[in-house]
């Protein structure tokens, strides 16, 4: 690819990482605020499970940019979907934080729904955006219903995940650390009733949630594009 055409993609997406800081920012500041008012680093966790929302859109810019002048098929692109189908649970994982939620005597509950809030909204456009760029590189290569079953698949293995995150406590980067581990619990699920209903139930909210918002917003891009 010539100088000239990463400086043309790159400046197409300036843009957007301009405004995802800005949006980014504003939650900062609102954490920022809430440390020099109460003292104390409460929902630190915010901060990083921000950071690792930021994971997939930087996997799922880097494919697109790769696609190019390069096929799907090749192995740093096949890589880089790996990485980013096992990060992009992180994006919506931040909306199970709001268990955290509390009254305390810090600050006022009003206050900090607003900054879990502020957190969870970044976390899902930014999440969003990276199924976004993915959904269209596949439909482009294998075709609009091939590439929409793939997005939904991966809504729902997303509400499995989160399940495993929030419940169980594995972490992302354990699928490639620990795989034989999470095997062993994700077959404890299937075979335990008790745990079975619980993940079911569990991934199935998630899926309709994170599944049904991307719906909604994928038809409204579609009929503004047409």
């Amino acid at each position: 690819m010539s100088k000239k055409s990463k400086d043309s993609i790159l400046d197409n997406y300036g843009g957007l990482i301009n405004s995802l800081l800005i949006a980014n920012g504003v939650s900062i500041l609102l954490f920022i605020l809430r440390v020099i008012d109460s003292g104390g680093f409460r929902y630190w966790f915010l901060l990083w499970n921000l950071l690792l929302a930021w994971l997939p859109l930087f996997f799922a810019l880097t494919l697109t940019l790769r696609l190019k002048t390069t096929r799907l098929k090749d192995t740093v692109n096949i890589l880089l979907i790996i990485l980013w189908l096992g990060f992009l649970p992180n994006s919506f994982y931040l909306v199970s934080d709001l268990i955290h939620l509390q009254i305390t005597a810090e600050v006022s509950v009003l206050y900090d729904a607003v900054l879990f809030m502020s957190f969870i909204m970044n976390g899902f456009i930014s999440g969003y955006l990276s199924v976004y760029f993915v959904h269209t590189a596949l439909i482009k290569r294998l075709g609009v219903q091939t590439a929409n079953y793939f997005i939904g698949f991966v809504f729902l293995l997303c509400g499995f995940a989160i399940y495993l995150g929030r419940v169980l406590r594995w972490n992302s980067w354990d699928l490639f650390l620990h795989p034989t581990s999470i095997a062993f619990d994700v077959s404890e699920q299937l075979v335990n009733q008790a745990a079975q209903s619980r993940a079911s139930v569990t991934t199935l909210s998630f899926f309709i949630l994170t599944g049904g918002m991307y719906l909604a917003l994928w038809q409204l891009v579609r009929d503004r594009k047409n």
